[in-house]
């Protein structure tokens, strides 16, 4: 669920388990330190952690200073990347032996956790949760991908679609150590590249990490700034 509340959009992961977090805010030097205090309150008493996602134009300036006062975790920056899809690779090109299963089912799910849980280091129960959640009551609403290596499940990836716009956007691709560097990531990003042209999308986002940059640039995708997740676990 989205809600703007003031000059804040915040999302809803529904089910108790799905991601929370601010998405955008137009804030002032007078505004912004109760419009934090009002977010913390609003998913403490849900009993939920949510991330901030600060971008390099947000105002005002030291608002990513304001969130760490408030008790939020900065993560790594990342870059805000953009492709048009006419401009892309739609057909996913693999090592011999891999392929790219769609994410279906419970199974389907298990091993598109254990692919991101190696490939990024940590586990999210809660997340693995939530997509359980989602092939359980609604399948389709779950854009998802592992690709094996035989039987072993090496990345994983997500792609979501945004209603009303012309955009879809890029998540997860975690791959395991030992299957980086061999293209894999790449295919993924054409194969929701396809999926997205045909469900009307005219472009890509990503947020994207050191490591998927420079993929991402030698595809075609621009940096338009960065992005800061701020994380805050309620007491």
């Amino acid at each position: 669920m989205v809600e703007r509340v003031g000059d804040v959009v915040r999302l809803l992961g529904s089910g108790g388990a799905g991601w929370c977090g601010v998405v955008w805010s137009d804030l002032s030097e007078e505004t912004a330190d109760a419009a934090i205090a009002e977010q913390v309150q609003f998913f403490t008493e849900l009993g939920r952690e949510f991330e901030w996602k600060v971008y390099g134009h947000d105002e005002p300036a030291d608002l990513a200073e304001r969130l760490a006062k408030a008790g939020f975790a900065a993560e790594p920056a990342e870059a805000l990347m953009v492709a048009e899809i006419a401009g892309l690779p739609t057909e996913p090109v693999l090592p011999e032996g891999v392929r790219i299963v769609d994410v279906r089912d419970a199974e389907g799910v298990e091993l598109m956790v254990r692919a991101q849980d190696e490939g990024f280091g940590r586990s999210a129960p809660r997340q693995k949760e939530h997509f359980l959640r989602l092939v359980a009551e609604d399948p389709d609403s779950l854009i998802a991908l592992v690709v094996m290596a035989g039987d072993r499940p090496v990345c994983a990836s997500r792609l979501e679609i945004h209603q009303g716009t012309e955009f879809g956007s890029l998540w997860g691709g975690a791959t395991v150590p030992d299957w980086r560097r061999k293209g894999i990531y790449k295919a993924t990003v054409a194969y929701r590249a396809r999926i997205a042209a045909a469900r009307g999308c005219r472009y890509l986002q990503v947020d994207a990490s050191d490591d998927s940059r420079p993929i991402l640039e030698r595809l075609g995708f621009s940096r338009l700034g960065t992005t800061t997740p701020y994380v805050y676990q309620p007491r």
